[in-house]
């Protein structure tokens, strides 16, 4: 699913109504009947909605809701947040409707001692500002955003929370942003939802068909892509029946030191559910029996120390190398890694102390192989790039890095985003907060090896792997709970999540 900017969506708009040769007043009805039927599916009649509504077309949203509930005996109260005289044509003819339809006036704010009192229960739908605002919302209009955000009600922002910019929100301001329960978007997602200094603030959010022109969106360019199901089917490699595991690629993983072995116990045994062939593990001498014992179905490569690995070496016949679980920054791991950078022309990712030797080791970059995937989680990141002002600086400064190294980076978290040397970037549609636990990372780099050493391409290993990932936990999750989870879990639930892709595919 696309992601489209601002700009485009208000073109998309206008291409709509071209093409449909219908009123800009009639996508309106459209939209407000999708916001109705969500709201109708979740809230019954008990409640009280308190709509209000700014003087642009977000507003006229919000009426052409408002007219709908009313007919459908909701308890609904409608409030005109006077920010301007001005008001939208489609606005206006809203107005009328609600008024000589539903029998429901307006009642206007004009300053904050006329915004309606709350009581619990009490839901607040918000359509003062659209996706067209690009300055931050000040005076009247900030005061009615904080009321909101301290009222105690449950909020649902109509397409964007108000306050809050669609893409970059560097110059914003945070509190005079709606922070919302829920956010009802239209058609597409917004950019800035994906992002954590922003995603906050619409809560959980879906998106609304409204039909907006189809061939308008396939000839639209973005840079921005929302990983969906069906995508990630379509990318699948179906097993055929005379395949022999060495069709499934043999992957080698250098992972572990004392007392971290664990990192490359997790690692191997998820390339193993991810379906590879063969799997060799490099590890120190302290990790031989630990790995044997713990993963039986992968093979042991000991390094000549006892508590580090000190050689990332003799990698012909392997088909992909992973690099970093658990690994250490040792000097002389280190000057290996190093070494290992020069002379790898294989199938690469590189995780964890991979990174955070690049990152110690930063003259070094320019060394990454091409295509190499890197997985870092927001302070790995920084050790590589630099720190960030914020979530859409942080994005932009990781589709540079890709670029310039030719590589790719996921970049790991809520919506982990896949950034492709080309510029592109997919953010992740699955997991969920209970993945934020020891090993979780570790399960991601075997999973990508795996993928990588069947000979899937690196963007598409990576797209693959943070969605199956994301997949695996969330069935973990419906099992065990978020609190409980374990990078165990995920590992255990990596066939059910392929069953599940599998099954789309029939």
């Amino acid at each position: 699913m696309k992601i489209l900017s601002a700009s485009q969506i208000r073109e998309l708009d206008s291409l709509t109504i071209s093409e449909e040769k219908i009123l800009s007043s009639d996508l309106m009805e459209r939209a407000a009947a999708q916001l109705f039927k969500w709201i109708s599916g979740r809230f019954d009649r008990s409640r009280r909605f308190i709509i209000l509504a700014g003087p642009g077309n977000n507003g006229g949203d919000g009426l052409a809701l408002a007219r709908m509930m009313a007919e459908n005996r909701y308890d609904v109260e409608v409030f005109f947040v006077k920010l301007s005289d001005n008001t939208s044509g489609d606005w206006n003819h809203n107005k009328e409707r609600l008024i000589n339809e539903a029998g429901i006036s307006l009642t206007t704010i004009d300053d904050t001692d006329s915004f309606p009192l709350t009581g619990q229960g009490d839901i607040i739908v918000d359509s003062i500002f659209g996706s067209g605002l690009n300055r931050p919302v000040s005076g009247f209009g900030a005061e009615v955003i904080r009321k909101i955000n301290q009222s105690g009600c449950t909020v649902i922002s109509v397409d964007i929370p108000s306050g809050l910019f669609s893409e970059d929100n560097s110059s914003n301001t945070p509190g005079t942003i709606a922070r919302a329960n829920y956010t009802l978007s239209f058609q597409l997602p917004k950019l800035s939802f994906l992002l954590p200094d922003t995603g906050i603030y619409a809560g959980e959010w879906h998106v609304l068909p409204i039909g907006l022109s189809s061939s308008g969106i396939q000839n639209m360019t973005s840079a921005w892509e929302y990983i969906e199901e069906a995508y990630v089917s379509s990318l699948l490699k179906i097993r055929q029946k005379f395949d022999h595991k060495g069709m499934y690629g043999h992957g080698l993983l250098f992972a572990g030191s004392l007392g971290r072995m664990g990192a490359a116990v997790l690692a191997a045994r998820a390339a193993l559910r991810t379906g590879i062939g063969l799997m060799t593990c490099h590890v120190p001498g302290c990790g031989y029996e630990i790995m044997q014992t713990s993963v039986p179905e992968a093979m042991a490569r000991v390094d000549i120390d006892k508590s580090c690995i000190t050689a990332i070496d003799d990698i012909e016949g392997f088909d992909a190398i992973g690099a970093g679980p658990g690994m250490g920054t040792e000097t002389v791991t280190r000057l290996a890694f190093l070494w290992f950078l020069e002379n790898c022309g294989k199938p690469l990712i590189i995780d964890a102390d991979g990174i955070n030797i690049l990152g110690l080791e930063k003259n070094n970059l320019p060394m990454l192989p091409q295509s190499a995937i890197l997985t870092p989680h927001v302070k790995e990141f920084e050790r590589i790039a630099g720190k960030a002002s914020g979530g859409y600086d942080r994005l932009m400064m990781q589709i540079e890095f890709a670029c310039r190294h030719k590589c790719v980076v996921v970049l790991k978290g809520a919506h982990s985003s896949v950034a492709t040397p080309e510029g592109k970037v997919f953010f992740n549609s699955t997991g969920n907060p209970g993945m934020a636990t020891a090993g979780s990372g570790d399960v991601l780099t075997g999973m990508i090896l795996a993928l990588l050493s069947r000979g899937y391409p690196p963007a598409d290993a990576a797209v693959l792997g943070v969605y199956i990932h994301g997949l695996a936990g969330d069935l973990a999750a419906s099992d065990v709970g978020q609190e409980s989870l374990t990078a165990s879990d995920i590992i255990e639930n990596i066939p059910n999540a392929f069953r599940k892709l599998e099954e789309k595919n029939k």
